[in-house]
């Protein structure tokens, strides 16, 4: 069982939804009753318009093709997985309930733009209905597409410095840890995800000022690391010499 995340200060549900998308490098796709899932087989507009590029011999093409005003009602699903291994990878999923329409000039016929009607995003505090118009001039977090490879290298080259960052946790949330990882980071803050034998919660770490880029990411980290030198609260390091007298 997980810990509620808490995103106070954090990006808003349209900011993360996009972001959610724009990271999502597969899809699932329901109409009419038919579902098939998709990689690497979608692009995003400005606005939040998923074009999706579908093979010839596809039961989706030829439900879209065949359904009365060529509008089938649809469901894509995106998932959003964590990019270094934990308890419960999934940190959340985003489904956009719409209908396709054939994009226009698309000769072969293999292009198919899905208008979303209703957008909700689900994450570990509960499913969250995102406003269309917000959804639509949202922008994904600046942070998107380096976070993978961000967090892939904190916990295997610094692992060092995320134990120092548990001096910014409070001693009750380390309780019966047995590792910690590097969870999530966007331009607001860093996510950690606490594990212990049995369950797991997540502790987010706000940044003094939202990073824009990996440049004054880097900056923010520094400050939050300096930040836990000074800190006087237990680490997990103490956490675990505690428990093994």
């Amino acid at each position: 069982m997980g810990d509620t995340q808490d995103w106070a200060g954090g990006p808003g549900a349209a900011e993360r939804a996009r972001s959610v998308l724009a990271a999502a490098w597969s899809c699932g796709v329901t109409a009419e009753g038919a579902r098939e899932e998709f990689v690497g087989a979608h692009s995003v507009s400005d606005d939040g318009e998923v074009l999706v590029t579908l093979p010839e011999d596809s039961t989706l093409r030829a439900v879209a093709l065949c359904a009365p005003r060529g509008e089938p009602s649809a469901v894509l699903e995106f998932a959003d997985v964590a990019p270094v291994p934990v308890r419960r990878r999934i940190r959340s999923r985003l489904w956009l309930a719409g209908w396709f329409a054939p994009v226009e000039g698309d000769a072969e016929g293999t292009g198919m733009v899905f208008r979303p009607t209703r957008v909700v995003l689900r994450q570990a505090s509960g499913a969250e209905l995102v406003d269309l118009g917000e959804f639509a001039a949202a922008r994904p977090d600046p942070l998107v597409e380096a976070e993978a490879s961000l967090l892939t290298h904190l916990a295997d080259a610094h692992p060092d410095a995320v134990e120092r960052l548990t001096r910014l946790v409070r001693p009750e949330n380390l309780h019966a840890a047995t590792r910690v990882v590097p969870l999530a980071v966007d331009r607001h803050g860093l996510t950690l995800r606490i594990e212990r034998a049995r369950a797991h919660g997540d502790v987010r770490l706000a940044f003094h000022a939202p990073a824009d880029d990996v440049s004054q990411l880097t900056e923010r980290m520094h400050a939050l690391l300096a930040q836990a030198a000074s800190s006087c609260p237990r680490s997990l390091q103490r956490q675990r010499a505690d428990r093994d007298r």
